[in-house]
């Protein structure tokens, strides 16, 4: 079992940027692939960014390359969401969540660890 806590998540202006933090339990944090989703008003869950479990391969939504960066310190059980340059588009809840495969995958369906989530919101 892991457990996720979301956490970095407020208002912030465009253009402005915020880091997002995924804090997670428990002893095999290392073993997980970590990826980054957002769920807007009205919209489904959409992929943003994956981090794999030790190589660190990295994934993301063409909608933030280039302007988000996903990073993991796995000595601090802990996955990261650097956004920058941040547009009123990418206002939504942003949840993380662990995938123990390693085939990287952009379907929400694929992860097993959800965290409860944290609002962005960027004014415009």
């Amino acid at each position: 079992q892991v457990q996720l806590v979301e956490s970095g998540g407020g208002l912030v202006q465009a253009g402005g940027s915020l880091r997002l933090s995924c804090a997670a339990s428990g002893r095999t944090f290392s073993s997980y692939a970590m990826g980054w989703f957002r769920q807007a008003p009205g919209k489904e869950r959409e992929f943003v960014a994956r981090i794999s479990q030790t190589v660190g391969n990295t994934y993301y939504a063409d909608s933030v390359k280039g302007r988000f960066t996903i990073s993991r310190d796995n000595a601090k059980n802990t996955a990261y969401l650097q956004m920058n340059t941040l547009k009123p588009e990418d206002t939504a809840v942003y949840y993380c969540a662990a995938d123990r495969q390693v085939v990287p995958t952009r379907s929400q369906y694929d992860y097993d660890y959800w965290g409860q989530g944290t609002q962005v919101t960027v004014s415009s």
